[in-house]
């Protein structure tokens, strides 16, 4: 039996990377999985809908990939030790220790104990080789002996389970172009960066539209929710959208000319793999963790917080026609990985 938890995850209101890890690879494990819920009170784990503790065997998973600590999750280290059941996690990233200036305090707070919990753990999925390399260096660090098996895991690009976009996006008829920024506006994703590189090719006299998606960070995001008020007040072409659905968002992909994702730090980088999915070529930051895989074609890179490389490459995207349709044609050759393939790779190793 493989046993998923929700606990968080099953009562989220805001959807992020984390809640749309956690809900595709639900959607695609279906019948494989039981779902089950941390209680604090207890101190186990309960099924759905049910009050009363797992009972655990020995040849059972608990699989979690969700971001936790003893703080959060009282009783849950004694339980760690005792492991009734074999035990696997998922691991994002240690922006929290690398990027402090830019992260939640809580998080920053707790996200050392998370990582040293992780050791104890049978199996862990490092989402990116970067990942893998700041969680195995973490470790060495403190002095840590790990328990844990640490492997790689691919996301999926197919962000609503959709079919793949696969014609040639040259074909549909001209409108303004459109650039997208997807994520959470927070200092780390950079859009504040991003709007004044943009309103320098506007002053330049470049017309196209800029459309950010994402909830505004409760701890860092209320002065680029007033930046973002003054420039819609002046700049039509300027559009923000706090909360989008999953068919909004989806519009929003299979409309623009590029994606664009000028992020400081990340774990694993989404919004590059769901816009290969749909064809769209992608400007990003150049980071390690994002040329994993922006390097297989259909992207251009930018140095981070140079603002003339970065009006270079969204010139260059926005009226080379020849370039985006080399992006493009690159986009539509490569194989991307699905979240039906994630949940079989999760499946294949919780044997």
């Amino acid at each position: 039996m493989i046993y998923y938890d929700v606990t968080k995850m099953a009562g989220a209101r805001q959807k992020s990377g984390l809640t749309r890890v956690s809900s595709r690879l639900q959607e695609e494990l279906g019948t494989a999985i039981t779902l089950a819920s941390w209680d604090s009170r207890k101190r186990n784990f309960h099924a759905a809908g049910e009050n009363t503790p797992i009972q655990f065997t020995a040849q059972d998973w608990m699989l979690t990939v969700e971001l936790f600590n003893p703080t959060e999750r009282p009783g849950f280290r004694a339980w760690m030790n005792q492991r009734p059941c074999r035990t696997a996690a998922m691991f994002y990233d240690a922006i929290p220790l690398r990027f402090p200036h830019v992260t939640w305090p809580q998080s920053v707070q707790r996200h050392p104990e998370h990582m040293k919990m992780l050791a104890d753990f049978d199996l862990v999925f490092a989402i990116s080789q970067t990942s893998k390399a700041d969680l195995l260096g973490f470790w060495q660090w403190q002095g840590v002996a790990p328990r844990a098996r640490v492997t790689t895991i691919e996301f999926g690009a197919d962000f609503d389970g959709s079919t793949r976009i696969t014609r040639n996006r040259a074909d549909q008829p001209s409108t303004r172009p459109q650039l997208l920024c997807v994520g959470i506006v927070e200092p780390r994703k950079n859009q504040g960066f991003l709007l004044e590189v943009c309103e320098a090719l506007w002053r330049e006299g470049l017309d196209f539209d800029l459309h950010i998606v994402g909830r505004l960070n409760p701890h860092f995001g209320a002065p680029l929710g007033q930046k973002f008020q003054q420039t819609r007040k002046r700049e039509p072409r300027f559009h923000f959208h706090e909360v989008a659905s999953d068919s909004i968002l989806k519009k929003l992909y299979s409309e623009a000319q590029a994606v664009v994702f000028p992020t400081q730090a990340e774990g694993y980088g989404l919004p590059l793999l769901e816009a290969l999915w749909y064809s769209v070529p992608c400007v990003c930051s150049d980071l390690p963790v994002l040329r994993e895989n922006a390097d297989d074609g259909g992207c251009l890179t930018a140095k981070v917080n140079d603002q003339a490389d970065w009006q270079k490459k969204l010139k260059l995207i926005l009226t080379n026609a020849p370039e985006r349709q080399r992006l493009q044609a690159e986009a539509l050759k490569r194989t991307l990985p699905r979240w039906q393939d994630t949940a079989q790779t999760l499946l294949h190793q919780l044997r």
